[in-house]
């Protein structure tokens, strides 16, 4: 063996003599390279992502905690670090964060972990974005966004858009990257337990090596109901996996939700909430609570999406990404989704002991039945609908010169969708099958954009159907962000355009159930939309402005019918956001102003405001921090829209005007370490102060005054 390592280094001495000479400046680049890698990174033996987290032991074979000759042993494999072209220094620097693919484009969206105090006490998550949502009361019950310009207009399954604020969908699906496995689990619970709302979280991340991870996501809300007939259920759950390599990136999840519901159709009449002090809430006359109405949802979904770099320059071992390098990205997308609804009813009235009047002026009650039109089976109602996507994409991303150059990336696409819609008809309750309507759609896809150093973004996209079912459906837009800087703090200006040509949903032009039936044939929609948002962060600032113009309006009326509206209207959208803080004193702001050329066809409240005042304070310092104040909310009174359970859809409806009632709430919420803690009094003015009608969709009241708890625990091992 010593004669054998003697040969081995006389030859190897021999070819170091014969080598051409290396300049000393290169090895010293590259040394510098290496270690400022092996810094940030990590080396093979220590991954900077904490140690012996991928089981390195750090040790060669042999035996235990002593130097082995190196002739006996294997090479060790060096592990790489995150290397992909989507995330740059600063964000691979954080220990843990998240983000969300796009549904068209190779590009991920970045977002922090929230696991601060900022937002915690926002416990309803469709209250946490702009003014939030109008809510038919319960938690995982059905909302809506209030300002105009956030609410979905897609074709997709149009049933279930009103539970948008909980599902899990493949443009929100998280995928995380955690330096060390995290978990985190939420509960908050409020009222008595035959009463009670109940939310439960459930977050674990991991990652297998620095590019691939794996999570699961689990969240439920439900709701005993604090009014008759009002419990729901509401479960969401996604597994996704990622690899984000250097050349080679792949992610894909597995999407489930439920919604079990039951539908009380909202107050017998606005009096039984302002007028009248009932000892329980589940002693307020509803309009649905007899007829056993109930709706069921099921949702199941899968996407993959791949792309593979090819670099257009040589790749060194010392280019850490191809961010910085020429490159062309081929990639594929398939996604499956299908929805299902079942709504069941028994024929059944109410009374409005207020619903009419006689000639002294006294009331007189009056008998009604909520839906006029029974076309299938006179005492009973099962209406089945389902919705089922197959779509295929594959698309290309050229890289000209790096992605944060003045033209960073090319990107053009095609795709496939295969439809499939499924319900009865009157025919079929006789065949005993199902009608499944097929569709297909083929469209085209692309988009450019780039950056001016820090100083400025720039984007432009469009989307085209040829042919098929949505044929002529087109999708432009453009957006530009410009950026100055203040001693170092940005001053933000940003616009967008769009303008947009898109079929209607099928559901809106075909439906035949118990209660609704109509089989129409609409024009294009067609919308032409501007934004302009400025913001300063460091000052807490944020001014936006939209104006949209939008023709052939497709919304349900009065009646709970669809139709289309012959000419154009206009909406004009006005937020701002300002955050004071002196000392500890934090005085939150949130407003937005909305003005509609047409009240029966797009109805908004001309004013709607959040405001919470808070102190905020170290009880222990970096250990215990506390918020003590006050959240409220309110918007001015309008013809707000009502809600149909037959349908689960939002109407316009014109006979009551809601609003001008302020909805408020005391809370104390702590973070001790790595746990947070909540304790809230919501609605806490009611029957102090207010008109008493407290409703953000009309005929249905929100929760009267509760007590909630709440806690979010994260672990990092």
């Amino acid at each position: 063996m010593r004669l054998l390592q003697l040969i081995l280094s006389a030859l190897a001495l021999a070819v170091a003599v014969m080598l051409p000479a290396v300049s000393y400046a290169q090895l010293d680049a590259a040394a510098i390279a290496r270690s400022q890698r092996d810094a940030m990174y990590g080396n093979g033996t220590q991954t900077g992502f904490g140690d012996n987290m991928y089981g390195d032991t750090g040790l060669m074979e042999g035996e235990e905690g002593e130097a082995v000759d190196s002739t006996e042993t294997k090479k060790k494999r060096e592990r790489r670090p995150l290397e992909s072209y989507y995330f740059n220094d600063t964000v691979r620097a954080l220990p843990n964060w998240k983000w969300t693919i796009d549904r068209d484009y190779n590009r991920v969206k970045i977002e922090p972990l929230d696991t601060t105090l900022s937002d915690w006490r926002i416990d309803y998550v469709f209250y946490r974005k702009g003014v939030g949502d109008m809510a038919l009361g319960g938690l995982g019950q059905s909302t809506q966004p209030v300002n105009w310009f956030d609410r979905r207009r897609d074709a997709d399954f149009t049933f279930a858009r009103g539970y948008d604020a909980y599902t899990a969908r493949i443009d929100n699906v998280p995928f995380y990257n955690s330096k060390k496995p995290l978990t985190n689990m939420l509960y908050l619970e409020s009222g008595q337990k035959r009463y009670r709302e109940e939310h439960f979280e459930l977050v674990h991340s991991q990652n297998i090596t620095p590019s691939t991870s794996a999570n699961v996501n689990y969240k439920a809300r439900s709701t005993m109901g604090r009014y008759d007939w009002q419990r729901t259920k509401n479960h969401a759950l996604s597994v996704g996996v990622a690899h984000t390599g250097k050349r080679y990136s792949v992610h894909a999840a597995y999407m489930n939700n439920t919604v079990d519901t039951r539908e009380n159709g909202g107050v017998v009449g606005e009096w039984a909430i302002a007028d009248t002090l009932f000892e329980m809430p589940s002693g307020v006359p509803m309009r649905l609570a007899s007829s056993e109405a109930h709706n069921h949802y099921r949702n199941h979904s899968f996407f993959v999406k791949q792309a593979y770099a090819i670099p257009l320059q040589r790749v060194t071992e010392y280019d850490f990404s191809l961010a910085d390098l020429s490159a062309v990205y081929f990639g594929h997308q398939f996604e499956f989704n299908t929805w299902s609804k079942v709504y069941t009813d028994k024929r059944a009235t109410y009374t409005n002991e207020r619903g009419d009047y006689d000639a002294s002026g006294n009331y007189i009650p009056t008998t009604h039945e909520y839906y006029e039109d029974w076309f299938i089976d006179p005492a009973t109602t099962r209406d089945s609908i389902s919705e089922r996507l197959i779509s295929n994409k594959l698309f290309v991303q050229i890289q000209p010169w790096d992605r944060k150059g003045v033209v960073s990336t090319i990107d053009a696409g095609v795709g496939l969708d295969l439809h499939t819609y499924s319900y009865l008809r009157l025919q079929d309750y006789i065949g005993g099958s199902m009608t499944k309507d097929k569709r297909t759609s083929w469209y085209a896809y692309g988009a450019t954009g780039g950056m001016i150093k820090r100083y400025a973004d720039w984007g432009a996209d469009v989307k085209y159907y040829p042919s098929g079912y949505r044929g002529g459906d087109l999708s432009v837009g453009a957006n530009i962000t410009l950026r100055a800087y203040i001693r170092e703090h940005p001053l933000i200006l940003s616009g967008k355009f769009r303008q947009e040509l898109r079929s209607p949903s099928y559901w809106h032009e075909n439906l035949f159930s118990n209660h609704y039936a109509w089989f129409n044939s609409f024009d294009k929609e067609s919308e032409t939309r501007f934004e302009v948002n400025f913001s300063v962060p460091d000052i807490a600032l944020e001014i936006g402005a939209w104006q949209g113009v939008m023709s052939n309006l497709i919304y349900y009326d009065n009646s709970s019918r669809v139709a289309q509206h012959s000419g154009t209207v206009s909406l004009t959208s006005l937020y701002a956001r300002k955050d004071f803080r002196i000392a500890g004193l934090h005085l939150d702001h949130r407003a937005l102003v909305q003005f509609t050329s047409d009240e029966s066809v797009l109805p908004v409240p001309m004013l709607s405001a959040y405001l919470s005042y808070y102190y905020e304070f170290w009880v222990v310092r970096d250990v215990l921090r506390v918020q003590i104040g006050l959240d409220g909310r309110f918007n001015t009174a309008y013809y707000a829209p009502s809600y149909n359970p037959a349908l689960s859809a939002f109407f316009n409806q014109r006979e009551v005007k809601i609003g001008n009632y302020p909805y408020i709430d005391a809370f104390v919420s702590a973070k001790w370490k790595r746990m947070r803690i909540l304790l809230k009094v919501q609605h806490l003015n009611q029957n102090l102060f207010g008109n008493g009608e407290y409703f953000q969709v009309a005929r249905y009241p929100l929760n009267p005054r509760m007590f909630k708890f709440g806690i979010s625990w994260s672990f990092y091992d």
